[in-house]
C-alpha cells in the first residue's frame, strides 16, 4: 500500500500575465497557459475592453494573438481601441460569421449534433488558427454562438468541441458572455470570472469583478473595484492586511510641540492611528499638518490625502501659520493627493494608499477628512469594515496615521457621522468653549492604546508661528461641555488674558 503521508511534488504553473494591473494578483500570476476561460458580464461591464489588453499583452510579449469575432466588426473593434490610445497592429481579427452566416434561410450551425462534426464557418476558424499558430485567443461572444446553436445539447457539444481544438493546439482562449449565468458553461471552463456593473445615484458607476472558479489556483476570492476608463480597466485587488506585514520600531516621535508630546505620553507612536476629532474650524487639520512637518523634518516621506479643502488653500493655510511644505512638496518627499470621493470606489482608495506607502516610500500618512469619504458612498455596504482593513494595514506596515473627523455643531451637543473611535489607537479631542467673551478652543487624549497619556485638557491656539499648547485648564470645569465655569487665578494663553477675581465670572 502506498505511503498515505508521502506528498506528491508540486508542479510549477505555467502562467501568462492578463495584462490587467490588478488581476494578475488577484489569479496568484496569471491564467494558466493552454486552458479555456470563460469571462461573463453584463453589456457595458468592460469584457471587450479585458479581452483586447489581454491580446495585446501577449503581441507585446512576442506572442501571436487571434480576436475571433461574432458580435462586433474589425471596423468597431480598432474604433474601441483607437479609443484607449492602443493600435490592434500585430493583433489578428477574424469575423467568424458575415451577413449571410446570421440569415435564418441558410440555417447554418457551428456544430452538426448528429456527429459532432464542424461545420464549413468553423473550419475556416480551425485553417486560420492552423495557419496562425496563435498562443492568446478570445472569442467574442457565446451570446451569438448559442443563438446559433438551436437548442442547449447543441450548443454544449459546440463549447466542448471548440474546448478540444483550442487546448490541442495550445491556445489560452477566454470566451466572453454576456452573463447568463449557465451552470453547465461553468463547468466545462477552468476558469470563470465575472464583472458587474452597478448604477448609483451621483457620480461614477460602481464596477466590481469576482473570480467564480479557477482550477488548480489560490485566488484572491471576494468582491474587486475596478475601473474602466481611457487606457483600459484597472483591477483594485481587495486589501488583506495580513499579508503586508512589515518589521519596524514603535519609539514615540515628536509632534513638534513638546507639550502636545506630554499629552500623547511622549509623541505619536508608529504603526498606529490617530484621530483627530471636533467641530469644524477647531484645528484639527492644523494640528495634523504640524505632526506631518515634524516627521518630514526627521527625513521620513508622508502622504496627505485631501478630500475636503483645495490643495493651494491648504498650501496657503500652512503658509500663514509658519509651516510651509513648499521644500518637502519640490523634494519629493511629500506628496498631496486630491481625491474626489465621487468618483472612487473603496477598492480604487486603498489601492491608491498601498502605493503611496509600497512605492512612495510614504512613512506618515493624513486623511483629511473621513467625512467627504463617507458622505459620497452612503450606499457603501461594510465601509467601516474596508476601513478598518486599510488603517491595520497601515499599522502592519509600521506607517503613523492621522484621520481629521470633523463633527456636527460647535458647542454642546456634538456629533458625528460614523463612529470610528474603536478603530483608533488614539483619540485627540478638539472642543471649543467661552471664556472671557472669547471662543477658545480645548484639547485632550481620550485615548491611546500605546502610551500612558496625560488625562488633562489643555487650551490650544493658532498662531503665525505655527500652533500652541498650553497648561492644563485646572481652574476650569465643565470646558468639554462647551460651557464651562471658572474658577481660578490660571492664565489663558488666548490674548495672554487672566482671569482673576474673588467673584470669578460664570461663563455662558
Amino acid at each position: 500500500m502506498a505511503d498515505l503521508h508521502t506528498m506528491t511534488p508540486l508542479i510549477p504553473r505555467d502562467t501568462i500575465p492578463v495584462g490587467v494591473p490588478g488581476l494578475d494578483e488577484i489569479l496568484a500570476g496569471g491564467l494558466t497557459r493552454a486552458r479555456l476561460y470563460l469571462l461573463e458580464g453584463t453589456p457595458g461591464t468592460g469584457k471587450t475592453t479585458l479581452g483586447l489588453q489581454f491580446l495585446l499583452e501577449g503581441v507585446a510579449r512576442g506572442e501571436k494573438a487571434l480576436y475571433v469575432t461574432l458580435s462586433e466588426s474589425a471596423d468597431e473593434l480598432r474604433a474601441s481601441a483607437a479609443s484607449h490610445g492602443w493600435s490592434l497592429d500585430g493583433l489578428e481579427l477574424y469575423e467568424l460569421v458575415n451577413e449571410m452566416g446570421l440569415d435564418p434561410d441558410s440555417e447554418q450551425s457551428v456544430l452538426h449534433p448528429s456527429e459532432v462534426e464542424l461545420g464549413e464557418t468553423v473550419r475556416e476558424v480551425i485553417a486560420r488558427i492552423d495557419d496562425l499558430r496563435p498562443d492568446r485567443v478570445v472569442f467574442d461572444s457565446l451570446s451569438e454562438l448559442r443563438l446559433l446553436a438551436q437548442n442547449p445539447l447543441r450548443y454544449r457539444r459546440q463549447i466542448l468541441a471548440l474546448k478540444q481544438m483550442f487546448a490541442a493546439r495550445g491556445c489560452t482562449v477566454i470566451m466572453l458572455d454576456d452573463g447568463t449565468a449557465d451552470a453547465q458553461l461553468h463547468s466545462i471552463a477552468h476558469g470563470v470570472i465575472v464583472l458587474e456593473q452597478s448604477r448609483r445615484g451621483f457620480g461614477a458607476a460602481r464596477r466590481r469583478l469576482h473570480v467564480l472558479k479557477m482550477r488548480g489556483v489560490k485566488f484572491h476570492g471576494g468582491m474587486h473595484d475596478f475601473t474602466l476608463d481611457t487606457g483600459g480597466v484597472e483591477v483594485f485587488p481587495s486589501l488583506v492586511a495580513d499579508d503586508h506585514g512589515a518589521v519596524f520600531s514603535m519609539v514615540p516621535a515628536s509632534t513638534g510641540s513638546r507639550e502636545l508630546d506630554s499629552l500623547l505620553g511622549g509623541g505619536l507612536v508608529p504603526a498606529t492611528n490617530t484621530l483627530l476629532l471636533g467641530p469644524s474650524g477647531v484645528g484639527k487639520t492644523t494640528t495634523a499638518i504640524r505632526c506631518m512637518l515634524e516627521a518630514l523634518e526627521r527625513g521620513q516621506r508622508a502622504s496627505y490625502f485631501l478630500f475636503d479643502e483645495g490643495r493651494q488653500t491648504m498650501l496657503a493655510r500652512a503658509r500663514s501659520l509658519g509651516m510651509s511644505l513648499d521644500a518637502h512638496l519640490a523634494s519629493g518627499a511629500l506628496i498631496i493627493d486630491e481625491i474626489e470621493p465621487a468618483e472612487f470606489s473603496p477598492g480604487e482608495f486603498a489601492c491608491r494608499v498601498r502605493r503611496t506607502v509600497e512605492s512612495g516610500g510614504a512613512s506618515f500618512v493624513v486623511f483629511d477628512s473621513l467625512n467627504a469619504y463617507i458622505h459620497a458612498m452612503p450606499g457603501e455596504e461594510f465601509l467601516v469594515l474596508q476601513m478598518h482593513e486599510l488603517l491595520n494595514y497601515l499599522n502592519q506596515k509600521g506607517v503613523t496615521t492621522l484621520l481629521v473627523l470633523g463633527q456636527h455643531g460647535v458647542v454642546g451637543d456634538v456629533r458625528s457621522d460614523i463612529d470610528l473611535s474603536y478603530l483608533s489607537d488614539g483619540i485627540l479631542l478638539f472642543r471649543y468653549f467661552e471664556a472671557k467673551g472669547e471662543v477658545r478652543t480645548a484639547l485632550s487624549v481620550l485615548k491611546s492604546r500605546v502610551n500612558a497619556h496625560e488625562r488633562t485638557i489643555r487650551e490650544l491656539t493658532l498662531t503665525p508661528i505655527g500652533l500652541k499648547v498650553g497648561d492644563a485648564l485646572t481652574d476650569f470645569l465643565g470646558v468639554l461641555s462647551g460651557v464651562p465655569t471658572y474658577g481660578g487665578d490660571g492664565a489663558l494663553i488666548a490674548g495672554g488674558a487672566t482671569l482673576q477675581g474673588s467673584n470669578p465670572p460664570e461663563t455662558r
